[in-house]
Order: C-alpha cells, then sequence, then structure tokens
C-alpha cells in the first residue's frame, strides 16, 4: 500500500515538521512493515511554470517532425515575452495549456535545462511530458495538457503536486484494514496520540424502497449490498488533477472519471467499488454461485468458464462481474465513446474465502481481491457508495437519486471476555488496567468492565474481522506499547529437558549421510499425482494414496507427498542441468499417508484422500489430552523416511586412480549407514519395486516379532523412469522408513571390546548355483561358524562356465576367528571355518572350490 504523506495529513493533523522518516518510524514501532519512503520530486527544480502554447511552426528537412512553438509563460520569465521552444511531441495545438520548464531547471534524475541551439533554433526550455516529470503511468507519454482554467505562469509543481513523500507499507493478511488511507492514518493517529478525521463519518440517507432492485440469492457469500444510482453525468468529464496525482501517487493508473473515483474511494476507505453503466445493465442485479460451464468476459477482456463455487453479480442476461475481483466488460463504463450519463455504484461486502478461491482458480488477482481477502469492513459500505456519489455528482454535474438500496443480512459484533491482566501475562510486563483499556479503546474497541471484576468484555471493530481471541486482544496491546520495551530474558529450561530419541536419531543419521559426502537437500512436501506415474508405480501401489490439500499452494501440486524421492530427484535434476554433474543428495523428512483405507476396484488406482482437521486447539490455555488426541487423529499418519540419490562419479579419478561411478552397492551401502546408526539389523537383499530397475534393486528388510518387514529399497532407477523425469543415465537412489528402523534397533552407545590376542583369518571360496543369494551365503557361513566368528567379508565374486560349470558363481570371503580369552590354535579356526562350510553345504549346496 502505497500512502502519500500529503493525502495522511487530510486525516491527521501531524506536525508540520514531520517527515515521511519520522512517520516510518512510528508505524514501525506500531507493528507495520514500512519497507521505503520515496521522496517524490526532491531533485526537481523550478522554475516550472504553466504556459499557453501562442504559434506552431513545423520545421522542415529532419528525420523526425521537429516543431518550433512560441509559449506565453506570464511574467515567469521575468520580460514576459513569449517564450521560444524547439519541441517534437505532436499530441498538443495551439491555445493549449501546457507545463513548461524554464532555463535553470532541473528535472528528475538531474537533467539540467539550459537554453541551447537545435535543429537550427534556439529553444529557450522545454514543454514537459509526463514521464520527464516523474509522474508515473498514466496511460499517455506525450506532452501535458493542462485543464484550460490552469493560470498561465503560475507554479506547476503546486499545481502537479510534484513534492511529496510516499510510504511503501507492506500490509500483512492479518492487517487488511491498512490496505487504505483510512486505516493507515487511524494507525498514525495512534502512533502521534492525536485524533483521528475518520473519513467514513459521513450522512447517509436510509434505505428505501426506490433504489435500483438487487438481489441475493447466497447470502453466505454476500451479507451487504448497497446500490446507488447517479444521472444526468457529463460524459465529457475528466478527473481533476488532484484525483489523477494522488491516485498515481498511490500507483494506480488513471482511466476516466467515474473509475477514477471508485479506485479513489476505495484507497481512502478500503471498500472496493464498482460502477455500472446503467443502460447496458438488464433488470434486477443478483448475488449467486455461477452454473457449471457458464462464461464470462471479464473487463481485462479474457472470456472465462466459471465454476460452481464462483460467486457472480447477474442481471437478467446472466453474469456480469466475477463478485469481489473484477467486473465484466459488457457493462463496463466506456470513456472512449463518452455516451455514459447513468452509473449504478455497487458497495457489497463478500466472504474472504470466496473471494480469495476465485482470484486463485481463475489466476486473477486485483486491487478489489486483495482487500475482500483480508477483510473489509462490512460497515463501510454505505459511506463508500455516498462518498462516491458526492464525487460523482462535484465533479461530473451528476445528480444523486433518491432511491437506496441496501440488502444486509443480520449481523452482532463480535465480543470476546479477556482478563485485565492478560496482556501483562502474555508480555511478561505490567501494563495495568487503565492502559490495557486505553489501548483496546484507541484501535476502536468498546470496552465494559467494572473495577470490581477481573473480566473486561471487548466487542472488537467491524473494521478488524483478525481480532478474535484473547491474544489477539493481548497483542494489540503489547505492540501499540512498543515491542521494543519489552525486556529481554532468557528463558528457564526444566531440568531434565532435550532432544528426544527420534531427534537424536535424525541428527545422527544426517551426521553420518554428511560424513559419507551426501549433500542435504530438503524440498517442499508437495507433489502432482503424475509423478507416481513418471515412477512407474503400479495402479494399485499403496504410495498412490495420498492426502490431497483442500488450498494447495499450486494447482499442479495439490498433494502432500508418500514418498522423499520426487523432491530430491528433482533437485538433482535441476543441479545437473546447471553443470554439476558429480552428485549425492540425501533429505530426511515426513511423508503422509492417509489413515483411513481407500476402497479401489482391481486393477483402479487406490481413491485419492481428502483429511480436512476441523479441530481448532484453544489460545487461552493449554490443550486438554482428548482435545490433543482428537487433532491427532484427525491428522494423517506422517512417518519420517530417508533418501538419497547419486548420479556421476562417486570417487574422483586422479593420480591416486582411475576413480569410479556411483553403483546400486553405493545406494545400499547408504542404508547400511543408516540402520548402523539406529543400531538396526538391515537385510538387504534382492527385490523388484517401481522406480528401481529389476535387476539392480535391493530390497531391505528388517525382523519385527519374528516376522520380515520391508521398509525399503535401494539401487539404480529403471531406464524408462531416467526418460520420464530427465535424469542422468545409471542414477540410483534409496528410500528407506528412518521410524522403522528406530522401532526395532539398538542404538544404545556400546562400547568397543577391544581384545589382547590375535586374530586368526581363513579365506574360503565357495561355488554355489548364481540365484542363491550372498546373503544367504553370508548368514550359513555366520551360523556355522560359531561364536569365535569376529566378523565376515565378501571379497571377491567370480563367474566363469568352463571352470565352474553353467549357471554356477563363486562367492569368496574373508573370516575373522578371536576368542577373548585366548589366542587361537589353527586347529579351532580350521575347524570354525570348516563348521561354516559345512552348514552353507548342507544349506545351499555350497562347494568349497579347490
Amino acid at each position: 500500500m502505497r500512502v502519500p504523506l500529503s493525502w495522511l495529513r487530510e486525516y491527521v493533523d501531524l506536525p508540520a515538521t514531520e517527515t515521511g522518516r519520522d512517520v516510518q518510524a512510528k508505524l514501525i514501532s506500531a507493528g507495520l512493515e514500512v519497507e521505503t519512503v520515496e521522496q517524490l520530486g526532491a531533485d526537481l527544480k523550478g522554475p516550472l511554470v504553466v504556459g499557453q502554447v501562442l504559434t506552431i511552426e513545423e520545421l522542415e528537412g529532419f528525420k523526425k517532425p521537429i516543431r518550433f512553438c512560441t509559449v506565453d509563460v506570464g511574467r515567469a520569465n521575468g520580460t514576459g515575452e513569449p517564450q521560444e521552444i524547439v519541441c517534437g511531441a505532436r499530441n498538443f495545438a495551439v491555445g493549449d495549456k501546457v507545463v513548461v520548464v524554464l532555463p535553470g531547471g532541473v528535472l528528475p534524475g538531474g537533467f539540467s535545462i539550459s537554453a541551447r541551439k537545435t535543429y537550427g533554433r534556439t529553444s529557450h526550455g522545454m514543454i514537459c511530458s509526463g514521464d520527464e516529470l516523474g509522474l508515473g503511468d498514466d496511460g499517455s507519454h506525450g506532452i501535458i495538457v493542462l485543464p484550460p482554467e490552469s493560470e498561465v505562469g503560475s507554479d506547476a509543481v503546486e499545481l502537479l503536486q510534484l513534492v511529496d513523500e510516499v510510504l511503501d507499507i507492506a500490509v500483512t493478511p492479518d492487517r487488511g484494514y491498512c490496505l487504505s488511507i483510512r486505516g493507515v492514518a487511524r494507525e498514525t493517529a495512534i502512533a502521534y496520540g492525536l485524533p483521528l478525521r475518520d473519513p467514513a463519518l459521513l450522512d447517509v440517507p436510509a434505505p428505501n424502497a426506490f433504489g435500483y432492485p438487487v438481489r441475493i440469492a447466497e447470502p453466505s457469500g454476500c451479507d451487504r449490498f448497497t446500490a446507488r444510482t447517479v444521472s444526468g453525468l457529463d460524459p465529457e468529464a475528466r478527473s481533476p488533477i488532484w484525483l489523477q496525482r494522488r491516485l498515481q501517487k498511490a500507483g494506480m493508473r488513471p482511466i476516466s472519471l467515474a473509475v477514477d473515483i471508485t479506485n479513489y474511494v476505495m484507497l481512502e476507505l478500503g471498500q472496493p467499488l464498482h460502477a455500472y453503466d446503467r443502460n447496458r445493465i438488464q433488470g434486477a442485479i443478483g448475488v449467486r454461485r455461477a452454473e457449471p460451464g457458464e462464461k464470462l468476459t471479464t473487463l481485462d477482456g479474457v472470456k472465462r468458464v466459471l465454476d460452481a463455487e464462483d460467486l457472480v453479480i447477474t442481471d437478467d442476461r446472466g453474469p456480469i462481474g466475477l463478485a469481489g475481483v473484477m467486473g465484466g466488460a459488457h457493462t463496463e463504463i466506456d470513456d472512449s465513446e463518452g455516451t455514459t450519463t447513468e452509473v449504478v455504484i455497487e458497495a457489497a461486502h463478500f466472504d474472504a474465502v470466496s473471494v480469495a478461491r476465485t482470484a486463485r482458480r481463475h489466476k486473477l488477482s486485483s486491487e478489489a481481491s486483495r482487500r475482500f481477502e483480508r477483510g473489509v469492513d462490512p460497515q463501510a459500505a454505505a459511506a463508500a457508495a455516498q462518498r462516491t456519489v458526492d464525487l460523482l455528482v462535484l465533479l461530473a454535474g451528476g445528480t444523486a437519486d433518491a432511491g437506496v438500496t441496501e440488502v444486509a443480512a443480520p449481523t452482532a459484533p463480535r465480543t470476546i471476555t479477556i482478563p485485565a491482566d492478560h496482556p501483562d501475562k502474555v508480555a511478561g510486563v505490567q501494563y495495568g488496567r487503565e492502559t490495557v483499556v486505553r489501548r483496546l479503546q484507541e484501535i476502536g474497541c468498546a470496552v465494559v468492565g467494572s473495577p470490581a471484576t477481573d473480566e473486561l468484555a471487548v466487542t472488537v471493530p467491524s473494521w478488524r474481522p483478525d481480532l478474535t481471541d484473547p491474544n489477539d486482544l493481548a497483542e494489540e496491546v503489547i505492540r501499540l506499547e512498543g515491542y521494543e520495551n519489552l525486556p529481554s530474558r532468557l528463558p528457564k529450561l526444566p531440568a531434565g529437558r532435550g532432544l528426544t530419541h527420534r531427534q537424536r536419531l535424525h541428527r545422527r543419521v544426517g551426521r553420518a549421510l554428511a560424513g559419507a559426502g551426501y549433500v542435504e537437500a530438503p524440498n517442499y512436501p508437495f507433489v502432482s499425482e503424475q509423478v507416481f506415474d513418471q515412477l512407474g508405480l503400479a495402479a494399485d501401489d499403496p504410495a498412490r494414496r495420498v492426502v490431497r490439500l483442500v488450498n494447495p499452494l499450486s494447482d499442479e501440486e495439490p498433494a502432500l507427498r508418500t514418498t522423499l524421492l520426487p523432491g530430491l530427484l528433482a533437485a538433482l535434476r535441476r543441479n545437473d542441468g546447471r553443470g554439476s554433474h558429480d552428485l549425492a543428495l540425501f533429505e530426511t523428512g515426513l511423508v503422509f499417508l492417509p489413515r483411513t483405507a481407500g476402497s479401489a476396484e482391481a486393477g483402479e488406482a487406490p481413491a485419492r484422500e481428502e483429511q480436512r482437521v476441523a479441530v481448532r486447539l484453544p489460545v487461552d490455555r493449554r490443550p486438554t489430552d482428548g482435545e490433543i488426541a482428537e487433532l491427532t487423529a484427525a491428522l494423517p499418519e506422517q512417518p519420517r523416511h530417508v533418501a538419497v540419490v547419486l548420479a556421476g562419479a562417486r570417487e574422483q579419478a586422479g593420480w591416486w586412480g582411475k576413480g569410479r561411478p556411483a553403483d546400486w552397492a553405493d545406494a545400499a551401502e547408504a542404508a547400511r549407514a543408516v540402520a548402523r546408526e539406529a543400531g538396526a539389523d538391515l537385510i538387504v537383499r534382492k527385490g523388484q519395486y517401481g522406480p528401481w530397475h529389476p535387476g539392480r534393486c535391493a530390497e531391505l528388510v528388517v525382523v519385527v516379532d519374528g516376522a520380515e518387514q520391508v521398509v525399503g529399497h535401494a539401487g539404480e532407477l529403471h531406464p524408462r523412469v531416467l526418460k520420464a523425469l530427465g535424469l542422468p543415465a545409471r542414477t540410483c537412489a534409496m528410500e528407506v522408513d528412518l521410524d522403522a528402523l528406530e522401532r526395532v534397533g539398538d542404538d544404545t552407545p556400546q562400547a568397543p571390546s577391544i581384545s589382547t590376542f590375535p586374530v586368526a583369518t581363513q579365506d574360503v571360496a565357495l561355488v554355489v548355483d548364481r540365484p542363491v543369494p550372498a546373503a544367504d551365503v553370508e548368514d550359513a557361513l555366520r551360523e556355522g561358524a560359531g561364536e569365535l566368528l569376529e566378523s565376515i567379508r565378501l571379497f571377491d565374486v567370480y563367474e566363469n562356465a568352463e571352470q565352474l560349470g553353467e549357471g554356477r558363481k563363486s562367492l569368496a570371503y574373508a573370516l575373522r576367528f578371536r576368542a577373548a580369552d585366548r589366542t587361537l590354535t589353527v586347529d579351532e579356526a580350521s575347524a570354525a571355518r570348516d563348521a561354516a562350510v559345512a552348514l552353507a553345504a548342507e544349506r545351499l549346496g555350497a562347494v568349497l572350490r579347490s
């Protein structure tokens, strides 16, 4: 919201010495985000005067049209003689009043003006355009032609209000009332302790039966609608300079008188308005929900297909506007034709949620929708309509019709009961009852409470829909008393608190993966359901059952993720596309699984879930265990997963060696590293699932109560997935359920056992059938070797049909034996090795390779 200081002073008698910087500091202290203070005309220097064009001589022989003009500037040049000026613009004629800068003047940007010879003539000054004076976008880029009543030789700086200060305020969603001069003036008056001249305090005639007919079919979407009619308008009337300049300073472009007045009143009072050409409306004005498939061409010229949830303004023909967002092109005031002599003014109050969804649905954000989304004062509609009527009568010579239409649903003001010392408890400062009451009254609240009771009944003003709880009122008191006055005290933590077991595991896993060369890449938890097709998931895969957001940030990603891979793979693709080809990324985060199982017919995808959280926890006390349990039950399950993705080189080539690319084994080793941090025994075996290559996919399994549970997968992604997602060749990935590992793991720190006795190493090479998993062979060797076995490691896999036979492979293991109380003999180590080989032969048909 851009607020000219000159406009603000109309409603608050600020000291003459107060600058925009001073007001900025006061408003920031009161909690408003004043980003900048723009100094308009700070580098402008006169003489800049009003002149009248006397003669125009067209100069020939140049590449572009050039005119030699004489301009009457009165006594501003000291002689009273006409000023000779060379100008290339052609949008003015003899007799027009223009803005002239004389020699010695300086225009915005440090552009100095002096008499100089050009195009064979001497130009004593310049006739100015809006761009050269820094007026902003006024819809044209030619010479400024002033109204005929402008006095020749008068100061154009004052006439055009070129010198001013403009505060640029970033209005947060809860402070919608500050999207108006009225709202900012109220905050300024409170900050300075000065009275406010409220521009909404107008004499408004009572509603009667003679006004323009209005029918409200959707009172939940429109609880107030005021309609006023003005006739006899002068179609040739144009917006005066002061009105145009205020719009420009506020960041809006002047269009036509009627439209400019509605925009002006919206900026002044915060109430969006719309003006209809009465001759283009057929029948009564109505408010209803759109019918599916209805179409409307809005003022921006776009033909839109309406949704059944859209709130629309209608006449007998159908929709004539999107309520609270934008009017329709068929009933607009066409200033180019100059035929509008009768207008109907609409000042209504629309539901904030309905307007916000319509604006987002149609990707159509407007000044009106921005205000309705944040909350508009419903009581200001009648005053805004009256203000608009008054300006149309004053500036366009119109006549206000006696009829006044006002359709309003009965509403009661909101009253909040609050202990008088509640702000004291929240802030930790003793404000006192008197200060609390005074501050709440300053923001417009009606406060009732006897000194004998501790309770205050606070009725909030209509322009503050954000005040709903006692803590909201406490915040108002605290901000007006000054956040900078709050003392700084370190909180006292209770003994025995700290990170939970889950949090400690989360951090250890992150440190372990970072130590292994992975870079953490957190991602947003939103996904599109099309990504599951790209990942190659089966139609009945549980991961396709997603929780859909009722109000997503992006319509393209309306669901919450059930896997971490889409976000990580997108990050990998983005970095690879920007030249980083050797990548190892990881993420630990929540996935979201609907609690209620969806039913789906055979061959169909499971139903999409929409879980609505209806529980609202209190803010004035700690929630009860039952309230927390109810809220938790309404939320989706949120297990924590950890995932990694790899592409390119895992080890760089150099003088130390050739290096090697990342492969499926690196992804599996990342899973083992995570399991070690969780203290879980992880079984890694051959598997097949979704996005992974069927021949290079490892299934990650843990044993829970004697039963195996698949907790994740690791390996190389399928070529079809790589192509669908635009990923580098041989990209690998791993994802595992970290919460499941935590449940079966025991990460209690164990001191390492250090033996003083030497180790005995025995190597064995076993020949087995090719389908036999190496993990099964390792399990058999470990079980057969007994308690003397300290560790076992697979160090070679060999396949040769001529030496081993068709369909056979050789697995070579290094076995380390050690006793805790003695040095093992060769016979003891050999016996343990033989027992291990014998069990592998019995269970798997393994043959010791000679």
